[in-house]
């Protein structure tokens, strides 16, 4: 067998050992990220405790699937927020999306909270606010809200002294 023959058979050989190896590590990446059993929540079994320090008193939360905190694992949780209940401009560092399951989230873009530059998001809405993006939100009526994503689920408030977790010191 000549050289150029055998070079050509050890390179198609080691292509093929890569992609064994990419395919592998792939599927372990895929399995690690799958949750380990089919998850049902029906609403009598949704178990509400007070809201994170993260966002302002009076909310309440329920995780759903998943854990918020944990970076690239996927998440859900559910927040149920008294009328009036208002969200100062923050961002997240993932994305954040939003369904609506009762009553009406307003929402506004930017770094000042405007109400005039909301959006009303009445029940069976979506909005997905992508990483990084400047919003603030608040209700109108008793509302219910799924948050999910990928975590980690953080809020970074725009002016600090809005921040809930300063105030509470």
């Amino acid at each position: 067998m000549s050289r150029f023959r055998l070079s050509i058979l050890f390179v198609t050989f080691l292509a093929g050992v890569s992609l064994c190896f990419a395919q592998t590590t792939k599927n372990k990446r895929r399995r690690a990220a799958a949750p380990a059993k089919h998850i049902v929540v029906t609403p009598d079994q949704i178990k509400w405790s007070p809201a994170p320090p993260s966002v302002p008193a009076g909310a309440e939360m329920a995780v759903l699937s998943g854990d918020p905190s944990r970076a690239g694992l996927p998440f859900t949780i559910r927040f149920k927020m008294p009328d009036g209940y208002k969200v100062a401009p923050h961002w997240h560092p993932t994305n954040e999306n939003v369904n609506v399951i009762q009553g009406t989230l307003m929402i506004g873009m930017g770094t000042k909270f405007v109400e005039s530059a909301g959006s009303e998001l009445p029940t069976g809405s979506y909005a997905l606010m992508p990483k990084g993006v400047r919003h603030f939100a608040w209700t109108k009526g008793e509302t219910i809200i799924d948050v999910y994503g990928t975590g980690p689920f953080a809020i970074t408030y725009i002016n600090p002294s809005d921040d809930p977790r300063r105030k509470a010191k």
